[in-house]
């Protein structure tokens, strides 16, 4: 049809309905209302499936967040492992491995800002 997908699948709709209503019994192109229904079976049966696909997709995607949030909690819990045992702590290669910056290689986090003289007039 060289629409997109939702066009032609409007388009579709729209003859069957047309045919349907207006000619049930009459033939178009050499074919009857039930080898048409039969031609675009395979189309509408695509469609169906894409959505089935779609809707397990959505579900799929929630179940991964959802476990990416427990995930998350044991994590936290692991790298306070981490930072509490006597072995390893905040300066472990061990720690920085796991993304973060070692408590030795941070900076104080104080920033004296230059104060810029005030103009004069």
């Amino acid at each position: 049809m060289g629409n997109s997908p939702k066009k032609a699948e409007q388009k579709m709709a729209q003859v069957l309905t047309a045919w349907r209503t207006h000619a049930p019994d009459k033939s178009f192109a050499g074919l009857t209302l039930k080898e048409f229904e039969a031609k675009i079976a395979p189309a509408q049966q695509h469609r169906t499936r894409i959505k089935e696909l779609n809707e397990e997709l959505d579900e799929e995607t929630i179940l991964r967040d959802q476990s990416d949030d427990d995930v998350a909690v044991v994590i936290k819990q692991v790298v306070a492992g981490v930072l509490a045992d006597p072995d390893e702590g905040p300066n472990s290669p061990i720690y920085q491995s796991m993304g973060y910056t070692r408590e030795s290689e941070r900076r104080s986090g104080l920033h004296r800002s230059k104060r810029s003289e005030p103009a004069t007039k």
